[in-house]
């Protein structure tokens, strides 16, 4: 089967990468890692105007989706340029939600997050129990068989600064017989980590050729060298296969195939992206974790995200279990 994005889908991406490439993302990250969120929440305000949160949200509470394709090619974007926050988990949060039926916590919050007035983070099994950015979240919830809104305490470090994950003490159940909903909010927020993942990988290949490029030894680009080109060309060639597989899965969206399709491509977008920055760290040497280089906030992230929303080993085992 041959895939290709629809000419709206393809514009639609590149005015987010338009977007994000003039916003100057690395500030933000910056920024929002030293506590202040203000260039972050003026990203996210921009991301909403251009409707990435309403993709998420049913039109019969102000959004225009759910649309799993256009969902991958935003946090694609979004991946690619390190935006900060939990967007990936207000996303998935709104999938919860627009599951339970008409219950006030949906009719509360979906037109918030739709508008981009809510950052949410979201807690599922089988996650360990800590909120991205419980702190400067509007709504924090944990969701299994009932869901639940959530203080948070304390925190801990994370390898991405930007990256902040405070345990969650759960409070009274806001709705019940909530499992079946909590199952596919934990699915799609699995793809859009993935996409994010991609995105991620995609940004450090680019910048890594670009360096391969122009520093030199021996006279010569480091680039020409071989050994150097074949492990571009390897970390290519991970991405270009991870990229069927997510949208392979946006396409099985509320399909019993879904899940283990999911799995599938969170595997394959967790090695490829870690893979983009480890080659990356290698090629740049020791400027490609020094704080005040850009890539670095991205090689980071890829090493926090590998286990984000399930490990590769968790997301094996959940294909092998649908085979």
């Amino acid at each position: 089967m041959k895939f290709v994005l629809d000419a709206e889908q393809r514009l639609f991406a590149a005015t987010l990468h338009t977007l994000l490439a003039d916003a100057g993302t690395a500030r933000a990250v910056r920024a929002w890692a030293s506590g202040d969120t203000k260039p972050g929440r003026a990203l996210w305000s921009a991301l909403a105007d251009a409707g990435v949160f309403a993709l998420a949200v049913p039109e019969a509470h102000g959004g225009a989706g759910p649309l799993p394709v256009e969902l991958v090619c935003a946090a694609e974007q979004l991946g690619r340029h390190a935006v900060p926050g939990p967007f990936v988990e207000t996303l998935a949060a709104a999938e919860l939600l627009g599951r339970l039926g008409d219950v006030p916590l949906a009719a509360t919050w979906l037109p918030r997050i739709a508008e981009g007035e809510a950052l949410v983070s979201l807690t599922l099994p089988p996650a360990v129990p800590y909120a991205l950015d419980g702190d400067v979240a509007d709504l924090v919830l944990t969701a299994d068989d009932s869901v639940r809104d959530a203080a948070v305490r304390g925190g801990t470090a994370s390898l991405d600064p930007a990256r902040r994950m405070l345990p969650v003490v759960p409070g009274e159940p806001l709705v019940t017989g909530a499992r079946e909903a909590s199952a596919a909010a934990y699915d799609l927020g699995a793809l859009l980590c993935a996409a994010q993942q991609f995105g991620l990988g995609r940004a450090l290949l680019d910048v890594t050729v670009a360096y391969a490029q122009t520093r030199q030894q021996f006279g010569h680009p480091i680039g020409e060298f071989q050994a150097v080109k074949h492990h571009l060309a390897g970390v290519l060639v991970d991405l270009e296969f991870a990229r069927p597989l997510l949208f392979g899965a946006a396409l099985a969206y509320r399909t019993p195939d879904f899940s283990r399709d999911v799995s599938a491509a969170k595997t394959a977008a967790s090695a490829a992206s870690y893979t983009a920055a480890r080659v990356a760290l290698q090629v740049h040497g020791a400027i490609g974790y020094t704080d005040e280089y850009d890539p670095s906030l991205w090689i980071r992230k890829a090493r926090a995200l590998y286990a984000a929303w399930g490990s590769p080993a968790e997301h094996r085992a959940r294909v092998v279990d649908a085979l």
